[in-house]
């Protein structure tokens, strides 16, 4: 990748960069992709050697001589440095200001001098590559010695809360954040440095056996630590906690030098710090209701067992001299002592499990269109079932599946539709009691009279459209006949108008015969509650 004058870096996909907040900050590591990126990151040390002497602003002149005397740095003259510092200056690394003091003639002074220093983002993305660079990823352990002091700072911060002595309690609340931080930090990095050990198909039996006494020793001191501590951090929390939080995290926020922050804003980072301390110790009633203690001395537990675990295997390998390297080669020996091909390739299903692919013959669907000469190769694909695929036997039709019933969503059903339909009935016989133009109908009136309405509408002449809830009983008729003028059927959603037509509602025969009949049916049956008489 070459320098460019954006410097910016592609952004991950799917992700626009602008969409990042600060986005503009990613240019500050261009120069750790570039093509010039090993003498970017010379001129950038020299920076950094030179502000640790306190020096801050750096000439071309002085990089280049701060490089001649460092070790197996890059040769660089003043000339090539120029560039350098400029395109750092483009990408945001680098400040620039002019220097007119470098001149000694008139010449010099118009030709222009800047000095060069480091912009505070710029030396963040510098020790960020740097300290990525100088790691030791083999470095690892567990904080031990950090419980004491946590709880020793723990008492003189409830201590200096009491007294409100706000300087000390920021002091002492700092320090534990730092010391907290760098704890839950190197036990992250030990254990997945452990993780990478035990996850290896091959590890070294002689280096891991010489550093597994110390491994173990320094897990199990670790986990017994933490045992130990954990409920004395716990009481001590608590016991801060009783002097007051509010007042601490107000303190501390006070006394916080981070000008560019409002009292508001430092109160809420403090708080979250207070928040995070108090959940490694103390329950919170979370998932599990376990502790970061807790969860932290589980892993370590587990990581004991691995490691046993990783031993058992390399003992066990060295004992019998067998290990996955041996075991392949003697696999390849085999291979190469077989008398024949086929010889070979039993062998090599026997190991892997691997057998000759099935061969079907089916008819595609599209006989006249794909010939059956044609290979399947070539072919379009044809859909086959899962059981012919996976066990070779055509599929057969199966026993016919029990017919599900839920006899209670049909009662329910049925009872719903029964009584709408009495309701019907009941609103369509009192839509046929009176005449419709003499009163207001209610909704369910006027809905009888719409779909009477709807039935007739097929011609308007004087005709009689018959609606009924079953068909045979509560039945009415409506007839609309020829009218002068305009008539309104006021209901309740308003006026509605016919232009030259009137509306009459009645019975039906049918339905007079069956009220009669039922009205004469109860005129004989026995006031004693009896059986009718036959």
């Amino acid at each position: 990748m070459t320098e460019s004058a954006d410097g910016l870096l592609p952004g991950p996909e799917g992700v626009g960069v602008e969409e990042i907040p600060h986005a503009d900050r990613l240019r500050l590591f261009s120069f750790a992709t570039a093509e010039k990126r090993g003498d970017y990151l010379w001129v950038l040390r020299a920076f950094d050697t030179a502000r640790a002497a306190y020096v801050v602003l750096l000439h071309a002149s002085d990089v280049a001589d701060t490089l001649d005397r460092c070790p197996g740095a890059a040769r660089l003259t003043a000339t090539e440095v120029g560039p350098l510092l400029e395109q750092l200056h483009q990408w945001g690394v680098l400040e620039r200001s002019y220097d007119g003091t470098r001149a000694a003639t008139l010449a010099e002074y118009r030709n222009r001098h800047f000095v060069y220093q480091f912009s505070q983002a710029g030396f963040q993305a510098y020790r960020a590559v740097a300290d990525v660079l100088e790691a030791r990823l083999d470095e690892a352990a567990l904080s031990r010695l950090v419980l004491p002091e946590l709880l020793s700072d723990l008492n003189t911060l409830a201590e200096a809360n009491r007294s409100g002595d706000a300087s000390r309690v920021y002091r002492v609340l700092n320090r534990l954040d730092r010391a907290l931080s760098e704890m839950a930090e190197r036990a992250a990095h030990f254990y997945l440095t452990l993780g990478d050990l035990v996850r290896t198909t091959e590890a070294t039996p002689e280096a891991f056996l010489a550093h597994k006494d110390a491994l173990l020793a320094h897990m199990r001191e670790f986990s017994m630590d933490l045992a130990r501590f954990a409920p004395r951090l716990a009481t001590a929390i608590l016991e801060v906690e009783a002097t007051g939080v509010d007042e601490l995290i107000d303190r501390a926020a006070r006394v916080d030098e981070r000008v560019l922050l409002d009292h508001a804003a430092r109160e809420a980072d403090w708080r979250a710090r207070w928040q995070g301390l108090r959940s490694w110790f103390v329950p919170g009633g979370g998932e599990g209701g376990l502790t970061e203690c807790e969860r932290l001395r589980e892993a370590t537990m587990s990581a004991i067992a691995a490691v046993l675990s990783l031993l058992r295997r390399v003992t066990e390998t060295r004992k019998g001299g067998v290990s996955r390297e041996s075991a392949l080669r003697h696999l390849a020996g085999w291979f190469t002592a077989t008398p024949s091909a086929d010889a070979a390739h039993a062998l090599y299903d026997a190991v892997f499990g691997l057998g000759r692919p099935r061969h079907l013959a089916m008819q595609h669907p599209d006989a006249d269109i794909i010939p059956a000469i044609r290979s399947w190769w070539e072919a379009p694909p044809l859909e086959i079932a899962r059981t012919l695929a996976e066990t070779g036997r055509p599929p057969a039709a199966g026993a016919p599946a029990r017919l599900q019933r839920n006899d209670a969503s049909i009662r329910r059903l049925r009872q719903t539709q029964l009584e709408a339909q009495r309701a019907r009935a009941e609103a369509a016989q009192s839509l046929a009691a009176a005449n419709v133009h003499e009163r207001e109908l209610d909704e369910r009136e006027t809905e009888v009279l719409l779909r009477l309405l709807d039935a007739a509408s097929t011609a308007w002449v004087p005709i009689s459209g018959r609606v009924s809830s079953t068909g045979s009983d509560s039945g009415v008729t409506l007839t609309v006949s020829h009218h002068e003028g305009s008539t309104a059927v006021r209901t309740a959603g308003g006026l509605l108008h016919l232009n030259n037509r009137r509306l009459e509602v009645r019975e039906t025969a049918t339905s007079r015969k069956i009220k009669a009949a039922q009205a004469k049916r109860s005129e004989a049956q026995p006031l004693d509650g009896g059986k009718d008489p036959v």
